[in-house]
């Protein structure tokens, strides 16, 4: 699992490496009983302090995405098909917004851009 993190987003560091470790959860890249980086192994990886990684790890940990085992690391829970269908829905909603803004500002109409939805949809 490869972690990219970035100053120049706007979006706190641990958020970051929170929502590609969520990403890799729900896209299959880890699954269930997969150990993570230590957190200071993942600090020094990314060249960030030790406590932005803790405070990562602890929202996961939270959030029940992964689980801490002493002495052993961290390593990635069952998922909940409930959550993992609604991280789906989420991305369909923010991409589909992004098509309507677009296909308006083309001046597309509704029943085209429908219409290729139903076609990319079926070459899957």
């Amino acid at each position: 699992m490869k972690i990219i993190v970035s100053n120049r987003l706007g979006v706190p560091i641990y958020e970051q490496i929170k929502d590609q470790i969520k990403e890799a959860i729900f896209s299959g890249g880890l699954g269930e009983d997969d150990l993570l980086p230590s957190i200071r192994q993942l600090a020094k990886d990314l060249k960030i302090s030790v406590i932005t990684t803790t405070r990562a790890y602890n929202d996961l940990e939270e959030q029940g995405f992964i689980a801490s085992v002493q002495g052993k690391g961290f390593y990635v829970l069952p998922q909940n098909r409930e959550m993992a269908r609604e991280n789906a829905l989420r991305k369909i909603e923010a991409g589909l917004n992004e098509a309507i803004t677009a296909a308006k500002a083309g001046g597309i109409e509704k029943n085209e851009v429908i219409e290729m939805l139903n076609i990319l949809y079926t070459e899957e």
